[in-house]
């Protein structure tokens, strides 16, 4: 966002490069269940610094990072990362996703938690004009932080968190490359433009072992698909769709899926986007 200039770069023009499960690079015990639940191998602080914008993390109630029933370091780690990254940047702006994993309790006062660890200087309250204000409109504030509890009460407007509504996706559970492909086509497609929405939409490249299939490590499945961003993109745009591509997410993320999340973001800052 600095390079592109925070003065040009409207948010609804970013195309946010995010990872799916982002604090689980230390997950359960080391080649006994950690290939299991494993969909990141760098820190969250490694993640943003590489480029990452948008971070999905799942509590459990002893507000420890989880996925599905394994737990790993408590979420203070990943705050503190968001908190180093914003110390070492100036207009970098990310969306942290929080949520209660299913199958677990929200922690208790989290949403107070969570606005003192970031501190409330730097989130951006919950407001639907943020979509169209330049970054730089935005500073000294770069969190939007969503908070997604089973039972506690959602985020309010004007308030320093954002509620649920404000990131959706269409998530399918399949081992399959082509069934996800299609599928990821298919919901976007049914979204409105960037320009004319007021949530962030998420599209993630990425599959799931299944029970029924005898590879259940995260790794071997859902590199399946994870080659193929660059080519989900250029289909987008083929199809007319490119102007409804916002989140972008993956397992395992690496530089060249954050060039290409980089690259159409310029191309509509420029003006160049098909």
């Amino acid at each position: 966002m600095a390079e592109l200039g925070a003065d040009r770069v409207r948010v609804h023009q970013v195309v946010w490069p995010g990872t799916h499960d982002s604090a689980t690079n230390k997950i359960g015990v080391p080649l006994v269940t950690r290939p299991f639940a494993q969909c990141q191998s760098m820190s969250v602080y490694e993640q943003l610094s590489m480029g990452t914008r948008v971070i999905d993390v799942r509590v459990q109630e002893e507000r420890r990072v989880c996925h599905g029933i394994l737990a790993t370091y408590p979420v203070d780690v990943v705050l503190d990362d968001v908190r180093r990254f914003l110390g070492e940047t100036e207009s970098e702006v990310l969306i942290l996703e929080v949520r209660t994993e299913f199958g677990h309790e929200d922690p208790p006062e989290f949403d107070k938690f969570l606005v003192d660890k970031l501190g409330e200087e730097n989130l951006i309250p919950q407001d639907e004009a943020v979509f169209h204000k330049t970054i730089a409109e935005l500073l000294p504030r770069r969190v939007i932080c969503v908070w997604k509890p089973r039972k506690s009460p959602a985020p309010k407007p004007g308030g320093p968190l954002w509620s649920a509504g404000y990131l959706k996706d269409n998530w399918i559970d399949t081992d399959l490359p082509e069934t996800k492909f299609e599928s990821n086509l298919k919901f976007l497609g049914q979204q409105p433009p960037v320009a004319d929405r007021r949530f962030f939409y998420r599209v993630e490249n990425t599959v799931t072992p299944k029970a029924d299939n005898p590879v259940l490590c995260v790794w071997p499945v859902t590199k399946r698909i994870h080659g193929y961003a660059r080519l989900f993109i250029a289909e987008a745009f083929a199809k007319g769709l490119g102007d409804k591509l916002q989140v972008f997410s993956t397992d395992f993320i690496d530089g060249d899926f954050v060039d290409a999340c980089a690259g159409v973001t310029k191309a509509r800052v420029d003006g160049t986007a098909a």
